[in-house]
């Protein structure tokens, strides 16, 4: 059984405060993915920051324009300092990304954890290895360059 996990770290120039309501709004989330991959978030409750327990869902296509549905759920929230996002129903067996955010001298500091697993046994394995491995780091380095035009870069 092979769980995987991606580990992002990205400094920005900016006070906490500013991060977190980037980041905490369902807004931002089709700014910070790739257009390629055509997310379109279906629902999300209509709060402009995310809670505990609520539920988001979007239609994604990651590969070959294949529109997958995917539903995630806010399951903790610390204010400030982190939040997690769990899959509900989606692409992978497992899903669980911790969003981690503190202030550094001059900025913030944000690390993103994620612990991950795909369906299939063996065939999903290989599928990890010749795919979504790749497809998620260009995700991450997708949203660290948009961070930065948006932001600025740490110095």
């Amino acid at each position: 059984m092979s769980f995987y996990t991606l580990e992002r770290i990205q400094r920005l120039p900016i006070n906490l405060e500013t991060a977190w309501d980037f980041f905490s709004s369902p807004h931002n989330l089709n700014r910070i993915t790739p257009p390629e991959m055509s997310m379109e978030v279906i629902s999300y409750s209509g709060s402009a920051q995310m809670y505990e327990g609520q539920i988001i869902t979007y239609n994604i296509s990651p590969f070959l324009n294949l529109k997958l549905f995917w539903m995630t759920e806010i399951t903790h929230v610390k204010e400030k300092q982190y939040f997690v996002d769990e899959q509900r129903f989606g692409p992978y067996s497992f899903w669980h990304h911790t969003h981690f955010f503190k202030e550094v001298e001059g900025g913030v500091e944000m690390r993103d954890q994620v612990h991950y697993k795909l369906p299939f046994g063996f065939l999903g394995q290989l599928v990890h290895a010749l795919l979504v491995k790749k497809k998620l780091n260009k995700i991450f380095d997708y949203r660290y360059k948009v961070l930065d035009q948006e932001f600025g870069k740490f110095l």
